[in-house]
Order: C-alpha cells, then structure tokens, then sequence
C-alpha cells in the first residue's frame, strides 16, 4: 500500500511540474508575441528618428511624416515639467534645423530665397512672413513672383476719391462744417480733373503729392466728425454698386473687342481677294466684260445695287436672290467695290455663273464723280451701323436692350447720278440672305415717296436728339433701317435729296459717321415708305434671342451687328441660313486657303442673350 502510494504521489508532482512548463512556455509566446507588436509600434511612434542612417537619400530628400512632429511634441510635454525642458527643446530645434537644412536646395532651386531659407533654418521666407515649409508652397511661390505695384500715385488717388464722396454726403448736412465740406468738394474736384486726365503715374502733374497730403487731411478731419454712420455706409454700398456695375461692363466690352480684334478680318477672307487678283492678271486674256452692256442701262428690267468689298458676302446676296426667284432672266446686279477688291470681284463673277442674271462690278474710285470729294466717298461707301442702347424701365427694375441701326453712307446718295437711266433700284446690304422672291417689290405704289424701307420702332427720331439736333422733325418717328430699300430714282431727282443730304452733312463738326446718321434719317422726313416687318428681319447679327419661325417666315436676313456670318465670331445657330447659299463648288474654296469659311469652330466667348455694349 505504501509503494502504491508513493507510486501516486509521485504523478501528481510531474503532472505539477508540467504543468509549470506549459504555462512558461505559453507565457514565453505571449511575451514574444508582445514585442513582436512593440518594436513597429515604436517606429510608428517616430523613435527610429533618433537614429540617423549613414546613406541619406542621394537626392537629398528626407520623408517628413505627421508622426514625427507628433513625437516631438511628446517629447515637449514629456520635460516641460522637468529639468531638462532646454535641453529637450534644444534637441527639437536641432533636429528641425537639419531638416531644413536637408530639403530647402531642393525646395528653392531655381529660387531667389533659397538662400534665406537655408541660412534662417525656418520655414518663413522673411522674418515678417511665415511660409508653410513644403513643395508647392502658395506663399513661396507669392514671394518669388511678386511684382510691384504700378501707378500706385493714381490708385491711392482713386481710393481718396471712393472715400472722400462717401463721405462727403454726410458732412454737407452739417452746418458747423461749412469749411469741411469746402476743402472736400475742392478736393474732389481736383482729384476727378486728375484722373480725367491721367491714366498713369507718368502722366500726373507736378506737385501731386501736395494734392494727395490736402485729400487725406481732408479725409482723416471728416473721419473724426461724428456723423450718422448709416449714410456713410449707403453711400459706400451705392459707389461700390456702381464700380461693380463698371467693371463688369469693362470686363465684357473687353472680352467682346478682344474677339472682335481677333476675329473680324480673317487672313482667309483677304487671301481670297489677293489670290483671285492673282488669277485675274494671269489669265492668258483679260476678262472682259459680256456683251450685255444694254442690260445693265435697260429700267425696265429689276436692278439690285449691292455696295460690299467681300467677295462671299455680296456672292451669297446674289445667289440667294437668284435662287428663290421665280425667273433670273429680268434680274440685273450692280457691285460697287472700291479698286483694291475691283479685280477680284470681275474675276470672281466671271467664274459663277447666276442663272440667266446679270452682275456688274464697278470700281467706284473710276466712276466720273469729279463734282465729289472721292476721299469722303471711298472712305464712307458701306452702310453705316450704328449701335443704340434703349432702357425699358418696368416697375422698380430697368433693363437695358441694344439695337443696331445701319443706315445709307455717302456714295448711296449718288444713285441717281450713277445710274442715270434707272428710274427704280432695290439696294443690298452685303449682309443679307434672300429667302423669297422679291419680284413683288417692283409693283408696290409707294405714293410719292422715295425710300421703301422696314422701320425700327423701338427706336424713334426723339430718342437720337443728340445727334440729329435741333432740326424740325418729328420726333416720334420710327428710325428706317438699310439692308433691303427700295428707291424711286425719279422721285429722288425731282425732290433733289442728294443736295438737301449734302446740306445737312456739312453742318456741324462730327465725324462723318455721325453726319452720315444725321443725313441719312432727316433726308428722307415724311418720304419714308414702311414695308411691311415680314419683308426683312434684323438682328441676326446681335441679337441671339430670335425666335427661329420668324427667321423661316422672313423674305431677307439682315445680319447686322458685328456677329457677321463668315466670321467665327457668327452667331452658330444662324450661320447655316447663310452658308447654303454659299457655292461651294468653287475652285479656290476647296483649296486650303478657301476652305476656311467653310469651317465653324466655336469662338469661345459667348454673351448670354447678346447683352454686351461699347
């Protein structure tokens, strides 16, 4: 019984000490499997910084992670409290010095302050200026490409000049300000004179800086007087409203004259004028003219007088009105060009063919108009336009709508004496796509009146006081457009208008745009036939709110405005009306140089409902 006991009680140390040895063992994994955990957790945390690697980068940069500004941060707290908080923080500040010292030739380069950065060890690039220390830095790059103000004598004289008349409002109501109020209005006075006169600093009299210490002495007194601050602050809202207003009309009209600037002569257009004087010249023989001479005198048939130096333009013009006629053979077209387009103008309709129409081309600087100044003629023989901006004022909001009003230009006063054995014709613009037969013209009886032409009532006499002056007329008078006209001769030389135009051009000292505006509406007073609107519809040029029915219905397109169709610069959605009347079958337009105008690429810029003004 003893030995079986022992035999017992010697199990049960073994199964002890194994149990001893498992439980090391499991406590010797956990331990390992801890470390295990510790030693990435410890890189993590950014204490592998505190060893520096004997091969840095080759190109010098060292990675810079959010952990390790972490790190140094717990090492601040760890030692404020403590002894060794300056040698803790001299340790920081070494390390962030040999940071900088690492990246700043390559963050600055090709930089000016590369220098300043290397040499302070901060990320500031001045010592009045804290920069983000990192590649693409806004305020580095501010730095290096910072330009110095220009003119800045005339924009500190513009700022006085905001200030001083919203001010200036509040100390007039007072009258113990008298003197005040005189020193501000002296000095704005001076001021606006100034800037009338001057754009830039260089331009600005002697003795400005005088002015500008009188404006702000006046300006710091008016500071000081108590005065009611809500008038000041409605008149700053009411300045700041305007020069809103204006820069955003400058902003437009200058986006708009760059387009126009770009855009409106394409070298493609005058190529095509060159090239077809080129091959006019080398034709083995001159182009003559057919022998249709008795036509172009004959009145009884139609004559279509077109004035234009583009060769497409007054093309499309013809062979729009060809086309939708219902017989060519009665239809007679005079081109006046001038002599630079003369040639290619007889080339090119040498080469086309119209139907059975006929076209003559005439060089208006060999017509015999000696009696006439040929300078003023050559120089203002295409229609005029002019450009009106009309405010409709509904209720508490005003609106503004532009109009473009084109008018005859001197030469057109001339027809009856360059087609003297006409007794009607039916003037084209060059800016004009005919859509319908326009045989019914020439059985209208106009009732003694001279000029058929479509009326612009959104625009009367009254409303161009300023131009046509104080002469009897009547001032609700619809303005008459050009673009389709239809002209008694007869009763024109019976009247003599060319002498009445002549009389009231030569009064005044305006430009000869401006006389031409105020012949061209008070020669015709009360001799105005109106067509009716569905003859012609305008605006395809401008306007890009046209209702696309109305444009199917109209006998003639008149684009006018500067959105001409051939340009880029054409409104897309009304190009098409015009370039299927273009012949497109033409040698030199399927060339390179030709093939330009057959091309639409978008312009870029595009005013929303056409609302921009000059």
């Amino acid at each position: 019984m003893k030995g079986g006991g022992g035999g017992g009680g010697g199990g049960a140390v073994s199964v002890t000490t194994g149990k001893r040895r498992w439980r090391s063992l499991v406590i010797g994994v956990l331990f390992l499997v801890i470390l295990s955990m510790l030693v990435p957790l410890a890189f993590l945390l950014g204490l592998h910084n505190g060893f520096h690697s004997p091969n840095p980068n080759p190109n010098g940069y060292v990675p810079v992670h959010k952990t390790s500004i972490v790190s140094d941060l717990k090492i601040y707290d760890k030692y404020e409290n403590s002894e060794t908080f300056n040698h803790a923080e001299n340790y920081r500040s070494t390390r962030i010095n040999d940071l900088v010292k690492k990246l700043a030739p390559n963050i600055s380069k090709n930089s000016k302050i590369a220098g300043t950065v290397a040499a302070t060890g901060r990320g500031g690039v001045d010592e009045n200026e804290n920069c983000e220390l990192k590649f693409g830095s806004y305020c580095l790059w501010r730095r290096e490409h910072r330009e110095e103000m220009k003119d800045t004598m005339v924009k500190k004289l513009k700022d006085q000049l905001f200030v001083a008349r919203a001010y200036y409002p509040s100390i007039a109501k007072l009258p113990s300000q008298d003197k005040l109020t005189r020193a501000l209005r002296q000095n704005i006075q001076e001021v606006e004179r100034v800037l009338s006169e001057s754009a830039t600093d260089v331009d600005l009299p002697p003795g400005i800086e005088k002015k500008i210490q009188r404006m702000e002495a006046a300006i710091t007194k008016a500071k000081s007087v108590p005065v009611d601050c809500s008038n000041v602050d409605k008149k700053f809202r009411q300045i700041l409203d305007m020069t809103n207003d204006e820069a955003n009309f400058h902003m437009k009209q200058s986006a708009f004259l760059y387009q126009l600037a770009v855009q409106t002569m394409p070298k493609s257009l005058h190529c095509l004028s060159m090239r077809l004087t080129v091959e006019y010249f080398k034709s083995p023989s001159v182009v003559m003219e057919l022998s249709q001479a008795d036509r172009f005198s004959d009145p009884s048939l139609h004559h279509y007088v077109i004035f234009s130096t583009n060769v497409l333009a007054s093309s499309v013009v013809i062979n729009s009105t060809v086309l939708c006629a219902r017989e060519s053979k009665n239809q007679v077209f005079h081109v006046l060009t001038d002599g630079q387009n003369y040639f290619a103008m007889k080339l090119w309709f040498f080469r086309n063919t119209f139907k059975e129409a006929t076209v003559q081309v005439l060089n208006i600087e060999q017509l015999n108009l000696e009696s006439h100044d040929k300078a003023i003629l050559i120089h203002m023989f295409l229609p005029v336009e002019y450009r009106v901006s009309l405010l409709n004022v509904d209720g508490p909001s005003i609106h503004s709508k532009m109009q473009y009003i084109s008018v005859f230009s001197h030469l057109h006063y001339l027809l009856p004496e360059i087609f003297q054995s006409l007794t009607k014709v039916v003037v084209l613009d060059d800016d004009v796509v005919v859509q319908k037969d326009l045989s019914a013209l020439w059985d209208i009886n106009m009732g003694g009146k001279v000029n058929g032409a479509v009326q612009s009532c959104s625009v009367s006499l009254g409303q161009l006081k300023s131009y046509l002056g104080e002469n009897s007329y009547d001032k609700n008078s619809c303005a008459w457009m050009s673009g389709l006209n239809i002209v008694d001769l007869a009763r024109w030389r019976e009247l003599d208008l060319t002498k009445t135009y002549q009389r009231l051009v030569s009064m005044g000292e305006e430009s000869k745009e401006a006389v031409a505006l105020r012949g061209s509406l008070l020669t015709f007073q009360d001799l105005v036939y109106a067509l009716d609107g569905v003859w012609a519809l305008s605006g395809l040029g401008h306007d890009y709110g046209l209702n696309i029915e109305a444009i199917k219905k109209a006998a003639v397109l008149h684009y006018n405005g500067h959105m001409k169709p051939w340009l880029e610069l054409g409104i897309p959605r009304y190009k098409k009306f015009w370039k299927k009347f273009l012949n497109q079958e033409d040698q030199l337009l399927n060339e390179r140089n030709g093939n330009v105008y057959l091309v639409s690429r978008k312009s870029g810029i595009e005013f929303p409902g056409g609302e921009y003004r000059s």
